[in-house]
Formats: structure tokens, sequence, C-alpha cells
């Protein structure tokens, strides 16, 4: 019985990822053009790189998504982005004081008549967080929650991969058109339209409303290998297509519903454009360089000892290494007289 009850089991699992697999999942993540520098035993993040993604981060990810677990301090620390070994304690960093100055956040002890003041905040702060808890941070984005970054590239399957991967896997410009349609009255809600809309539309039979569609067929994303999709997406009002984010695209699909394209819609519409941001050392801001710019400072807040730990064990690898040749020779110097 309970080998049938593991084979029933298996045959459900297998069932629920052919499911999966039939609603489109998402594509895998890819790294950008080169790889990453920090793959690997040895590989070290280009700290150049970090310093920019910091930069993205600001100016653009800071505005809905938190960094709860990070504090100013952790950027001038040992292994961080702004680190100065004229300044080995990180409060003291003039830049990084600069850097937590810039934000101003709620002071936790009271002033002279009991209310709570704004200050400047200090390198010992956390990240400022862009609201103050999970009910606006949904109301401002239309019930959809931004997530945390702290750890993001340890929480999400292919780590800064899955975040280059997603920056830059919004459709183009080119494959995204819209159209009008008519739709039954009653299929209309308030919030579709306006008040004075839906009183202009009172007793009609039908009501014009405008989509967005994507023609994903012509997607670069997708035309590679043997994929191809004949079809259109039609897009849902303040959702916004993904290839790399899962999801299920069946219900938006005009197409063979045997070959719905992968990936998903999501709440957060494409955030990088060309000169967006104006790097400080003069790079070239485009889409990709920002994207690979972030996901590296991402992979770096993920995980900021990340330096100090390859470094220590590579030189216990060294230590071991030796210590097997000694062990090695002392045993046969031991047992050398002994007939085996």
């Amino acid at each position: 019985m309970k080998f049938l009850r593991f084979i029933s089991a298996g045959l459900g699992a297998a069932a629920l990822v052919a499911s999966a697999h039939a609603a489109g999942g998402a594509l895998h993540p890819h790294e950008p053009e080169g790889g990453w520098e920090f793959t690997g035993p040895l590989g070290e993040l280009d700290m150049e790189s970090v310093q920019r993604g910091y930069q993205v981060y600001r100016e653009v990810c800071a505005s809905c998504h938190g960094m709860r677990l990070m504090h100013y301090r952790n950027l001038g620390e040992p292994g961080g982005p702004f680190y100065d070994p004229e300044y080995p304690n990180a409060n003291d960093n003039p830049l990084v004081k600069s850097f937590a100055a810039q934000d101003e956040i709620l002071s936790t002890e009271p002033n002279d008549v009991g209310d709570y003041d704004y200050r400047p905040a200090r390198t010992s702060d956390p990240f400022k967080s862009p609201y103050p808890n999970e009910q606006a941070a949904r109301a401002a984005n239309g019930g959809a929650y931004p997530p945390d970054l702290s750890v993001i590239t340890k929480a999400r399957p292919g780590g800064a991969s899955y975040i280059y991967s997603l920056l830059t896997g919004y459709p183009e410009d080119a494959v995204i058109s819209t159209r009008t349609v008519e739709v039954p009255a009653e299929d209309v809600t308030d919030s579709e339209a306006s008040e004075e809309e839906v009183e202009a539309e009172e007793g009609a039979a039908v009501v014009e409303e405008t989509e967005t569609v994507i023609d994903v067929g012509h997607m670069d994303k997708l035309s590679h290998g043997d994929a191809h999709y004949e079809g259109e997406l039609i897009q849902p009002l303040g959702q916004y297509y993904n290839p790399y984010f899962a999801g299920d695209t069946t219900p938006q699909w005009e197409g063979d519903p045997r070959h719905a394209p992968p990936g998903g819609f999501l709440a957060m519409p494409p955030q990088l454009t060309p000169g967006r941001v104006s790097y400080m050392d003069g790079t070239e801001a485009t889409v990709d360089q920002m994207a690979r710019d972030v996901s590296a400072f991402l992979q770096w807040a993920g995980e900021p000892k990340q330096k100090q730990r390859k470094s220590t064990g590579f030189a216990s690898m060294i230590y071991l290494v030796i210590l097997a040749v000694l062990l090695w020779f002392s045993f046969h110097r031991i047992w050398r007289k002994v007939d085996h």
C-alpha cells in the first residue's frame, strides 16, 4: 500500500509539472554577454559595476522597493562598493555619510513637545523604506506588493541572472499596439471607466474599449531555437507581460492554446530606458548596462561578505591540500617497515 501511495504521489507531482509546463512557465534566466565576473570559486564582483548599480537602485528602484536588511554603513565596510582603507570604521566614511544624509527618516526619539520629526539618516540606519507598511505599498501599486530587494538574488532561482533577464525582457515597442474593441455594456465596471463614461453609455448595447496587444511571434526574446508562437497576447489593464516572470498567459492568449507563450504578467512596468541614469563615472547608461549594474549591486547586497568568504575558502583548501600531502608521507614513513 505504501508503494502504491508513493507511485500515486509521484504521478500527481508529474501531472502538476506537466500542467505548469503547458501553462507556459517562464523562460530560463540568462547571463549578460560575457557572463558574470563573480561566478566560480575565485570570481570577484566588479566593484565599479556595483557602485553604478547602487546609483541605479537609488534613482530607479528605491521609489518602490526597500532593502530593510541593508544599512548605509554596509556600503563602506570591507568588501563593500565604497570601502576606503583610510576609514576602517564605515561610520566615519564621508562618502557613506553623504549617501545616508540624502534620505530623511522619522526619528525614533520625540522632540521637546513630544512629536516625532524627520531627520537626515545616519550611517547606522537601515536603508529608507519607500512605504511605512505593506498596506500602504499595496495601495500605491494597485494591490501589488513590491518585494524587498535585500536578498532578492537569493530568493529567486537564477539569482542575478533572473534580475538581469527580467529587467531586459519586456517586449519591444515594435511588437506592442493598441486596438479598440466593443464589449457588452454590462461587462464594464466602475474601475474600468469613469462615472461620466458609464452614464454616457447607459442604455447602449456595447461599449468601446482600448486594449493593449502584444505580437509575441515577433518578440526577439521568443524567436530563438525551435519555439515559434503564432498569435497575440492581450495585456490586462495595469499589468505588463514579461517572459521571464513566472505565470500563466493562457487566459490572455489568442492563438493555439497548446502553445501559449512562456512568462506572465506583473504590475511593474519597464523601468529602464536609455539614459535614465547619468553615471557619475561617465559610463553610457544603456538598458543592458543599467540592468547588469543593478543586478551586480543586488548580488553584493545578498551576500556582502562574498569576497571574504571566497578568500577564506581558498586559503582553507590550500591548507587542507598541504595537510593531506603531509599525512600521506607520514603514513608511509610510520608504516614503512610493516609488511602489508
